[in-house]
């Protein structure tokens, strides 16, 4: 709760008020942090020890504003991104299509287990569905176990199930770029104008029209999230994956990943893995499980100096 002295911008009057205590950053721009404080919005710039820390504030922190209108404490965190900076998702919703741009499940997959690293739930949504209704791609994820719609961001089919699965929930929109991220914020809330591109025919992409993260507030203590484009989501800023955990960040293995002939077995050419007949019996979708392969060759080409080495990043998100 608020109640210290702060010159405040609060949105819904443009009046200023005098308020401090604890809230939600809502949007960093330009090295000033915007905090959410009950039904006020405070300009904030952060402790300078922060940087010395080498910690940075997040949009989705929870923090402390003190008297003289600074972030001074970051609370404890569940999870944290470094692109895009986010913190605290609950969701961390997957924007997929069939129609243009068409969706590369591998790039989804590579997103997914790095939600499933962070703590972060995943939701699936196949937007363009008054395009192309996207059939392929549900029969990928329809046994993924993650929340799956098939929605259209232009004709508002499936709008309202979507909006009641999103409630009192964090959640960031992800997708290729053009997918339809800021159009389907715009269908859920309207009010905020969220700005659009189009997608370009001969290239097959759109242009990044989101170029910094923002949470918007629906009420009810939902947040929604517009965030860049695949492009800008890095592997390369967060802890790598390693091969012994990435068996572990696909749901859909967990029920036979125990029950392979070698309890070492990679669910890769071992006899008698369970993964793999799981796959081979339709149980387990072949584009997921040449996902996993594809990245378990990456994980592979890890050197051991470069576990921990982006630690310091991650470790920016957490306070004790």
């Amino acid at each position: 709760m608020c109640r210290r002295p702060l010159k405040a911008v609060r949105q819904e009057t443009g009046r200023s008020e005098q308020v401090s205590g604890e809230g939600t950053i809502i949007k960093a721009l330009s090295g000033f942090y915007y905090v959410r404080c009950e039904s006020t919005v405070l300009e904030c710039r952060a402790k300078g020890r922060f940087r010395m820390e080498g910690t940075t504030p997040l949009v989705g922190d929870r923090v402390l504003v003190d008297d003289a209108g600074t972030v001074s404490e970051i609370l404890p965190r569940k999870n944290a991104f470094t692109r895009p900076a986010v913190a605290n998702v609950d969701y961390l919703v997957m924007l997929l299509s069939a129609a243009l741009p068409v969706t590369d499940p591998y790039l989804a997959d590579r997103v997914t287990v790095r939600c499933e690293k962070n703590n972060c739930g995943v939701m699936l949504v196949i937007n363009k569905c008054d395009l192309e209704p996207g059939d392929e791609l549900y029969k990928i994820y329809i046994n993924t176990g993650y929340p799956l719609f098939r929605i259209s961001a232009a004709s508002g089919q499936g709008i309202e199930e979507l909006k009641t699965a999103l409630r009192g929930k964090i959640c960031c929109f992800t997708g290729n770029s053009g997918v339809g991220k800021s159009s389907l914020i715009n269908a859920i809330a309207p009010g905020f104008h969220v700005p659009t591109g189009a997608v370009s025919e001969k290239l097959g992409r759109g242009r990044h029209t989101t170029r910094h993260v923002e949470l918007f507030d629906l009420g009810g203590g939902t947040l929604l999230c517009d965030t860049p484009g695949f492009a800008s989501f890095g592997d390369e800023t967060e802890e790598p994956i390693t091969t012994e955990e990435l068996p572990l960040l696909f749901p859909e293995f967990e029920e036979t990943r125990n029950q392979c002939r070698f309890d070492d077995c990679t669910h890769r050419a071992e006899p008698g893995c369970a993964v793999r007949e799981a796959m081979e019996a339709g149980r387990i979708h072949p584009s997921r499980y040449n996902s996993y392969l594809r990245l378990y060759e990456e994980a592979a080409r890890i050197k051991p100096w470069e576990l921990g080495k982006n630690n310091k990043g991650t470790k920016k998100a957490s306070h004790p």
